[in-house]
């Protein structure tokens, strides 16, 4: 069974830098692309970072220049380093492989991690 468990958030000032964790089971990460998700209250879940099998990045224009997705096949995790976080950074942060078929998409997402950027 593919699952996601992501660990590394916290509170924060505006200002202030985070590293987010995923560990991926029943995928290979380096074989996927695999995302940075996050979901703010009330609003829907949006993808804001993703690393292809060969290493390309393509960051949300939110985080760009702030944020840095990473892989390390060894362990089968991928990374999201947060830098000059802002307060309208603070969410539920989830990873997942989006290439996965939509039922496997569906059963993978993890509890996430919440990021909570005070000003």
């Amino acid at each position: 069974q593919v699952q996601m468990v992501e660990s590394g958030g916290g509170e924060v000032q505006a200002g202030g830098s985070l590293r987010l964790s995923c560990a991926a089971s029943g995928i290979f990460a380096g074989m996927n692309t695999m995302a940075w998700y996050r979901q703010a209250p009330g609003k829907q879940r949006e993808l804001i970072a993703s690393i292809t099998s060969g290493g390309m990045t393509i960051y949300a224009d939110t985080v760009r220049g702030r944020f840095t997705i990473s892989r390390e096949n060894a362990k089968n995790s991928v990374y999201l380093q947060m830098i000059s976080l802002k307060p309208e950074d603070t969410a539920v942060y989830y990873c997942n492989a989006p290439s996965l078929a939509p039922s496997l998409l569906a059963v993978a997402w993890g509890r996430g991690t919440q990021v909570t950027v005070s000003s």
